[in-house]
């Protein structure tokens, strides 16, 4: 993937702050891992017209840290709809506090399956 443009389209914004840190001010991996999960939900939700679930998250690895202040941008892109699933390519990118400066984080592939009240898997398209 591309090291210099995100792939996808926007689909959050947020800014890093010193609650979602440790003391050297370095971003937990795990709440830029729940921004992306949070994105991924909504862009397949959007897709499925109802409730979406996460059934997978692959090859995630971390690039570069996020410090307190950067604003964290989570850019989706739906790579394949099957019958109850939605696949797609999430990517986090750091746009530097007080600057125009912008670093890929961290990417993902997510499989999102579409369920029902019971939470069962239901089709996406219905």
């Amino acid at each position: 993937m591309s090291e210099t443009e995100p792939k996808g389209e926007l689909t959050i914004r947020i800014p890093a702050m010193p609650a979602d840190a440790n003391a050297s001010g370095d971003v937990f991996g795990g709440w830029v891992v729940a921004q992306m999960d949070l994105a991924a939900g909504t862009r397949a939700s959007e897709e499925a017209r109802g409730r979406v679930v996460t059934a997978a998250i692959n090859t995630l690895a971390f690039k570069r840290p996020v410090k307190i202040g950067d604003t964290l941008e989570v850019y989706t892109h739906i790579d394949k709809t099957g019958r109850t699933s939605i696949t797609m390519w999430v990517e986090a990118w750091a746009q530097r506090y007080l600057s125009h400066d912008t670093v890929k984080v961290t990417e993902a592939s997510f499989i999102m399956v579409a369920v029902n009240d019971d939470g069962k898997p239901r089709p996406v398209k219905i």
